[in-house]
């Protein structure tokens, strides 16, 4: 039975999309289809709506070639006849064959995102990483052709700096263009500069929705790694950098605000992300329907004053 929670509204758009976002980075890659099927499953009878993908994910992984994320989202939305329910989001980019935001590898990259996803519209399509070497231009004249031609809905900026993301708005502005409507970043209680600043006013000032990704950064802030513990796994080398004494702090106080509410650690991080100004969405991954639960419980967890100062104070 689906949970009580309220949508909201992504950004300047009409989408209202669940407050927790579903990352699509492990499927094909930590899960298989089978698993993959199951955490959308409990997603969506939590009521979940909102789903985070790439063409590329997960070519990493060996013998893939990337698109197997979208593919097993595509075939799970089949499988339950669910599509109009869910708000899709994929990214353009990175993938072989159709790097950077030139017009031509967005044209093929939106095809074979639709192909591989079942659908005939994306709701929210992302240019992945910015692209120094081709005109904004031509990046946002064509992300305009396909909102015209209805394969598209909204388009979107990931790993943007502030600089380049006002120019692209301006731009767009100035040619009468579709607006970037979102911006995904890297954004956590261990990892504030990035976002924190001129981004977060950008979004602020034009109304765009931030959709965090690396909530928990890659697992850190669940608590799964402790003092001298052997990094292992496949985000073993993402976590590194987190292990210092700072980064144990910001565990810490996440340790004394969970306790005391018998919340998972997780939870209150994922918390304390959705209490600041622009954040609609964090993106989280889920290998498990346990997992996936207690991220669930951020929902409805209301932070006090004195424990949003505690976590605050321990991360900057």
């Amino acid at each position: 039975m689906a949970r009580a929670v309220d949508l909201t509204r992504l950004g300047t758009t009409g989408l209202e999309v669940f407050p927790l976002c579903l990352g699509g980075n492990v499927f094909g890659w930590t899960i298989d289809e089978a698993q993959s099927f199951e955490v959308l499953d409990a997603y969506a009878d939590a009521g979940g709506n909102f789903i985070d993908t790439a063409d590329v994910y997960s070519a990493w992984a060996a013998g893939n070639r990337g698109g197997e994320s979208e593919t097993i989202i595509g075939r799970w939305m089949a499988a339950r006849g669910n599509r109009e329910e869910m708000i899709i989001a994929t990214k353009v980019g990175t993938l072989q064959g159709t790097e950077g935001l030139s017009a031509s590898s967005i044209r093929k990259g939106v095809q074979t995102s639709l192909r591989r996803l079942g659908l005939d519209r994306i709701d929210l399509y992302y240019a992945h990483f910015d692209d120094l070497g081709t005109e904004q231009l031509e990046t946002i004249r064509a992300f305009d052709a396909l909102v015209s031609e209805g394969k598209v809905r909204h388009v979107g900026a990931s790993n943007f700096t502030s600089e380049r993301l006002a120019a692209a708005l301006a731009l767009s502005r100035r040619e009468g263009l579709t607006e970037y409507v979102a911006l995904q970043t890297h954004y956590n209680l261990v990892n504030r500069a990035d976002y924190e600043g001129p981004l977060a006013h950008l979004c602020a000032e034009h109304g765009l929705a931030c959709m965090p990704y690396w909530a928990l950064a890659s697992g850190f802030l669940s608590g799964k790694y402790r003092r001298g513990d052997a990094l292992q796994g496949p985000r073993a080398e993402e976590v590194r950098p987190y292990l210092n004494e700072r980064g144990f702090g910001v565990l810490e106080a996440l340790y004394a605000v969970a306790r005391p509410r018998g919340a998972a650690v997780g939870a209150v991080a994922l918390s304390w992300l959705m209490t600041q100004p622009t954040v609609v969405a964090p993106v989280v991954s889920a290998t498990s329907p346990a997992q996936l639960s207690e991220l669930l419980g951020s929902l409805g967890l209301m932070l006090t004053a004195d424990e949003l100062a505690r976590l605050n104070a321990a991360s900057l």
